[in-house]
């Protein structure tokens, strides 16, 4: 197993860790998750991480002594899931910290002769890792995100223009309407410049020299994939994710302070509690406007179905992906027997 790696990709809801752990069984595997938002200790229910009631975290790595991030795995079905709960909610965790989490974990696997299996939907994640990235040294610069967090996207864009017009016209359309990938741009470009970046980014893209992948992607048609969305959507409800949010409220975190406000399954909840201001969780506004928890809901319904859609546009230019549908018949067969050939030398790889 040697530099070999599996990845399973593909959007929401199509069961990429189920068929992760039935992989890992039959081939001597353990998972790597590629989630920007399961990294986040805490965030179990909105996030979907689905454990085990009584799971414990098996603490294996810190990267330094001075480092906030703890790496270790829980036991799914008897499989190793590695990076859950890296980080605090108050953290903000970006790609150089996830492909210098992952490659330690993944030489680890390598090391004790096992199968390291890539699973999870945030596609920049996993083309850092594999591919690397020209910016991945570059550090975030929180004093300029604060002087940049409030202004207008037209602003952000004549900002950018103004640096480095060339970076501006590259960025698609959606990239261009994004004022967090508008104000990264303008991070890099002033950063970039500075040859110690260079030095640095070089060495950070070189650690993980994987010399055999294999890309697994599932999907499905829209109309199933909403379904299956819904569906996950009400059972996080009914798992106790608003109980979640207030525990995590009454711990200090808020929508300003941590990623409760940008994460998809937790910042539509915020106009359920009864002072935003103030987080106090103790009496949501639900109690006096029962339509605005259903309001809430299909807010959340509908900001997954975005974020599958938008998943499919980035894994879709991928060519080294082999798909499967997830709605034809023994696709899970057809996967496993791949693999297997994949792993015997039979099948094409990356």
């Amino acid at each position: 197993m040697k530099k070999t790696l599996l990845v399973i990709c593909g959007p929401t809801a199509t069961g990429k860790t189920s068929l992760a752990i039935n992989l890992a069984k039959k081939f001597n595997g353990e998972l790597v998750s590629a989630d920007s938002r399961q990294v986040y200790g805490e965030m179990d229910i909105g996030t979907g991480k689905d454990l085990p009631k009584f799971s414990i975290f098996n603490f294996q790595f810190s990267i330094d002594k001075n480092d906030k991030k703890q790496i270790g795995y829980y036991l799914l079905e008897e499989i190793p899931v590695w990076l859950y709960d890296v980080v605090e909610p108050d953290y903000y965790f970006n790609v150089a910290d996830y492909v210098k989490c992952a490659t330690v974990v993944i030489q680890d696997i390598w090391q004790r002769k096992k199968l390291p299996i890539l699973v999870g939907g945030t596609g920049f994640y996993i083309r850092a890792l594999i591919d690397g990235i020209e910016t991945l040294g570059v550090p975030p610069d929180w004093e300029l995100r604060e002087k940049l967090r409030n202004l207008e996207i037209e602003k952000l864009r004549e900002i950018l223009k103004n640096i480095d017009h060339g970076r501006l016209e590259k960025m698609n359309e959606s990239d261009r309407n994004n004022p967090r990938r508008l104000i990264r741009a303008i991070e890099i470009v002033k950063e970039i410049q500075n040859s110690k970046f260079k030095i640095q980014n070089k060495i950070q893209n070189s650690k993980l020299k994987i010399k055999n992948a294999l890309f697994i992607g599932l999907k499905a048609h829209y109309k199933v994939l909403y379904e299956k969305i819904d569906r996950r959507v009400e059972e996080r409800v009914g798992q106790g994710v608003v109980e979640e949010i207030q525990t995590l409220i009454k711990k200090g975190y808020n929508w300003e302070n941590s990623v409760l406000g940008s994460t998809i399954g937790y910042k539509e909840w915020r106009p359920y509690f009864r002072n935003p201001k103030s987080e106090i969780p103790a009496r949501p506004a639900g109690g006096r406007n029962p339509k605005l928890k259903d309001e809430i809901i299909q807010k959340w319904k509908f900001a997954e179905h975005a974020y599958a859609r938008r998943q499919m546009i980035w894994f879709k230019k991928d060519r080294k992906i082999h798909w499967f549908d997830i709605n034809q018949k023994k696709w899970q067969d057809k996967i496993e027997a791949l693999v297997e050939d994949w792993i015997n030398g039979k099948a094409e790889n990356s």
